[in-house]
């Protein structure tokens, strides 16, 4: 019993992360206590103080364990600690840590989430998405925009223009709108559901372009100069990153330009002389004003000592002499406007590098903060906007369209399609929420906006997938009646630019995340980095010390919550997801201890281990997810009709853990300490399932009706006011379903039971439902209406042989 109460003692210091004065007065309190009143042999007593007191001989004799522990492990870790190039630095250190810091500390503070402001648009913003954007939406259908047109419509253009589309978060005083973050998510989420090629066009002088970069760091006179043009598109911007050889490794560009003297304007001043290959560059074809990156030299020294001065950027109008734009690229044949562009000894003026001069070398650093605010906006806000579009019409084209006598939503192979849907349109949009609200928060979030880029896409893709499954014939014939056959076209796209999903997943959310978020290792290779002396050793000592106290505080917790089922942990709300936040702080402790292990374990090695990496990245970024469909819930008001939704986000986000934990288990490094590492995270064997089928069944059953919760989640689907219209069809066909139903059940009865024949047609088996008084007149019309209606939803294009024209 005394050893179970030393035990007892042990682990609760370690629980909580006890202080070293705490720990060492509790347990030397509770060995004199044994000692003078308990029962234990001399022999056992003997152990546990020899341990207690080399344990506080260590922690208190700081010189010696300097000397002895702390300097030999500095020059243990130096050696297996990777190297990081310049490039690497900056883009670790670009951009700031939020929420993922807390996800990553093993204990996050859930009221600190749960009070963080709650994203919402202002009166401003709402009539712009209300009029303006319902406005443009309306101009031309995305049918001709991408295959009679190849391009955006003049009027569009003009429209675009015209209402200061370009210029959405640039501030009033240089004539833009000046509007927030999730304003300009939401238009950028309302058009992709009408038109994505049209959503490309106008995203991206909002975000990766010259005027995020100009208003961040481009000096006064740029400001004024440059903004107030983009905002009323004077210029039409795109910026020039990738070139063949830099794609993912955007870094390695071989774009270049040379410090020199050469005659402008009729003087001799000093420039640059660039020379340049970028591709896949959007509205490189009608661009007037071109944002380039490329790595300056001076081998002269007319600058400084320095010849390779780094990545810079400037911006140049395309009317220069030299610059070469005007070809096209085609990507998946949309319209979106994207191209190559090229220099050839193109000498530019030095005041025309952003930020001016001293912003020489700065470009990259300026790249990865502006990237990850784009990341945060533009990529989520398409995701979102293919769920939402997804949500309300192929919900209620399953429940209209019928096979066997039955609408198709109640085969269960179709509902689990359905289920993928509705759940993953709520975490899209909850992540959409959090992830623009933290921009407005003037957060430049580098690994939230990694997460959003990757795992929302990915998302779409999946949505867009089990979307197709459940139109079947219907989704694969292309025409204007097609809603879904642009947007999975398009799918690739996302998945691709801003940083390919694979690079995002298996080198950056970690790789970048446990960095920037551990609570001591960046610290730790800070001063790793700069050799073995005894400054460095003074600072790094308590660091290890903490850090060791951190891991063994993380072992401890993860083992207790484990065997406990998490219910010894705070939760910070007492209702029905209470237990999900309980099981959310249980697996950031597992990510914190995961996370420690490998990094001590391979060093340097981890960064080569990408299918490790990936693996920690992906329990932190369920994380996240989790996180933003609590977030979202609690924002609105925590509503009944959402508690089935959270259910099953939450545990497939948990599911998909346990997915990457056993994965990374199974495939430790060292097989042993992977068993060993299970057993303390999952003591009675695997925690967390898939949903159940149940479950499933609830979330589709708001999407197959005019329901509360499908109006909330698909506000911002855009529906045409045109009753040609598909969407606007089904629209009008599910708010009279529940009219209808009982009539063609009337009807259909009367057929089987032979009081009307089969074999007539249904024009006829109507007629002969008024005679035998099955039916009224009024009754007859109204489903007759429906019929016609339907016929007209089901019905996909035919084209002439040639496929030039459109018949039906």
């Amino acid at each position: 019993m005394e050893i179970v109460l030393l035990a007892v003692l042990v682990l609760a210091l370690a629980y909580i992360q006890a202080p070293v004065i705490l720990w060492t007065s509790a347990i030397g309190v509770g060995l004199v206590l044994t000692s003078v009143i308990g029962t234990l042999s001399f022999f056992t007593l003997s152990i546990f103080w020899l341990l207690f007191i080399i344990a506080t001989l260590f922690v208190f004799l700081k010189n010696q364990r300097q000397r002895y522990f702390t300097r030999p492990l500095l020059k243990f870790l130096y050696k297996r600690m990777p190297s990081i190039s310049e490039s690497e630095r900056i883009a670790i250190e670009s951009g700031d840590v939020w929420w993922e810091k807390e996800l990553f500390s093993g204990r996050p503070q859930w009221k600190k989430l749960l009070s963080m402001p709650l994203p919402r648009l202002t009166s401003e913003e709402q009539a712009f998405l209300d009029n303006q954007v319902e406005t443009l939406c309306n101009l031309e259908n995305d049918w001709r925009i991408v295959n009679d047109l190849q391009n955006l419509p003049e009027k569009m253009w003009n429209y675009l223009k015209q209402e200061r589309f370009f210029g959405l978060v640039i501030p009033k005083e240089y004539g833009g709108h000046g509007f927030s973050a999730l304003a300009h998510s939401t238009i950028v989420t309302k058009i992709a559901t009408h038109s994505l090629t049209l959503a490309i066009d106008m995203m991206v002088p909002n975000s990766l372009g010259p005027g995020e970069l100009l208003l961040h760091y481009g000096t006064t006179e740029q400001k004024e100069y440059y903004l107030p043009r983009l905002a009323r598109g004077e210029e039409i911007p795109c910026f020039a990153l990738t070139s063949p050889e830099a794609g993912s490794d955007a870094g390695s560009i071989t774009d270049r330009g040379i410090i020199c003297y050469e005659e402008y304007e009729g003087k001799k001043i000093l420039g640059m002389r660039l020379n340049w290959t970028k591709r896949y560059i959007t509205l490189a074809p009608i661009a007037t004003l071109l944002g380039l990156a490329f790595r300056l030299y001076d081998p002269e020294n007319l600058l400084g000592d320095k010849v390779d001065l780094g990545i810079t950027l400037c911006l140049l109008p395309t009317s220069h002499p030299g610059v070469e734009i005007g070809h096209r690229h085609y990507p998946l044949r949309l319209a979106f406007l994207n191209g190559p562009t090229r220099g050839q000894d193109v000498f530019v003026p030095l005041d025309w590098i952003i930020g001016g001069v001293e912003k020489i070398g700065q470009g990259w650093k300026m790249l990865m903060e502006c990237l990850s605010i784009g990341r945060a906006i533009s990529l989520p806000a398409l995701s979102s906007a293919c769920g939402q579009l997804c949500y309300r019409a192929t919900g209620a084209y399953a429940r209209l369209r019928k096979q066997f006598n039955l609408p198709i939503a109640q085969f269960e192979g179709v509902e689990e399609a359905l289920s993928h849907i509705a759940g993953l349109t709520y975490l899209l949009e909850s992540t959409r929420l959090l992830t623009a609200g933290a921009v407005d928060q003037n957060v430049r979030p580098a690994i939230a906006s990694a997460i959003a880029k990757y795992h929302m896409t990915e998302m779409a893709r999946k949505v867009m997938d089990a979307a197709m499954d459940v139109h079947g014939g219907h989704g694969i014939q292309a025409g204007p009646r097609n809603f879904l056959a642009l947007a999975y076209t398009a799918i690739p796209v996302g998945i691709t630019v801003e940083g390919a999903n694979i690079l995002t997943r298996n080198l950056i959310i970690f790789g970048q995340g446990v960095i920037r978020c551990h609570p001591y290792l960046l610290k730790e290779i800070n001063l790793l980095t700069e050799g073995d002396n005894e400054k460095n050793v003074s600072l790094l000592d308590p660091l290890l010390l903490s850090h060791l106290g951190h891991v063994i505080s993380r072992i401890v917790r993860c083992w207790v919550s484990g065997l406990t089922g998490a219910h010894l942990i705070f939760s910070p709300v007492r209702h029905p997801v209470a237990r999900y936040y309980r099981q959310l702080t249980r697996m950031s402790s597992a990510l914190a201890l995961l996370s420690d292990i490998s990094i001590f374990l391979l060093g340097g090695q981890l960064k080569r281990k990408e299918r490790i990496s990936a693996r920690l990245g992906d329990i932190l970024s369920q994380l996240y997810l989790a996180s933003a469909v609590l977030k979202y819930f609690n924002d609105q008001g925590r509503p009944a009709t959402d508690l089935e939704y959270i259910k099953w986000c939450i545990q497939t986000c948990l599911a998909d853990i346990q997915i990457a934990c056993d994965d990374l288990l199974h495939n430790f490094p060292l097989s042993w300490l992977g068993k060993i590492l299970r057993w303390i995270l999952f003591p009675w064997g695997p925690s967390y399932h898939k949903p159940q089928d149940n479950l499933s069944h609830c979330i589709t059953v708001p999407m197959l009706e005019l329901s509360d919760l499908r109006k909330r989640l698909t506000q911002y689907c855009y529906i045409s006011n045109h009753s040609h219209d598909t969407l606007q069809r089904i629209e009008t066909a599910l708010a009279q379903i529940q009219q209808v139903d009982p009539l063609w059940k009337k009807l259909k009865s009367a057929v089987r039971d032979s009081t009307i024949p089969a074999y007539e047609a249904l024009d006829t088996q109507l007629q002969l439902a008024v005679v035998k008084k099955i039916l009224t007149e009024h009754e007859k019309q109204t489903l007759q209406e429906f019929l016609a209606l339907y016929q007209e939803i089901i019905k996909v294009n035919e084209f002439s042989f040639d496929l030039r024209s459109i018949v039906t």
